[in-house]
């Protein structure tokens, strides 16, 4: 799957915290969050390198998109990932261009990736990260 992918050169926590600040400014709120580590220690009793996903919405483009197909409910709220990689993290967010497809859906999915790739940038530039 296409997505915004980025390593950061910081710590998950760090970098979670540093991506909700990014999330904020460019008008996202986070309204999920699903820890799939401890889901898997405890469900599972397998332990793995932490993994979170942060469902992320912007409510005015959100608002956009069901107005224009409400079937674009099928792929909201749009998944912030974060993944550790020891001292470093992986931060993978999906792209809107390749879930909401279509030319009635292409500006506002473009509008929205802008915000969502200024978001990976604001975090690289706070964790020394690389694209």
């Amino acid at each position: 799957m296409d997505g915004i992918e980025a390593t950061i050169g910081i710590p998950m926590e760090a970098a979670e915290a540093a991506v909700r600040a990014a999330l904020a400014e460019q008008g996202f709120a986070v309204l999920t969050e699903i820890d799939v580590a401890a889901i898997f220690r405890a469900k599972l009793g397998v332990d793995r390198a932490p993994l979170k996903i942060l469902g992320a919405c912007n409510a005015d483009l959100a608002h956009q998109a069901l107005e224009i197909d409400p079937s674009a409910s099928l792929v909201l709220p749009c998944n912030v990932v974060l993944e550790a990689d020891g001292d470093r993290t992986q931060l993978s967010i999906a792209d809107p261009r390749a879930l909401m497809t279509g030319s009635m859906l292409a500006e506002l999915a473009a509008t929205a990736a802008e915000r969502l790739v200024r978001v990976r940038d604001a975090v690289v530039s706070r964790g020394e990260g690389k694209q």
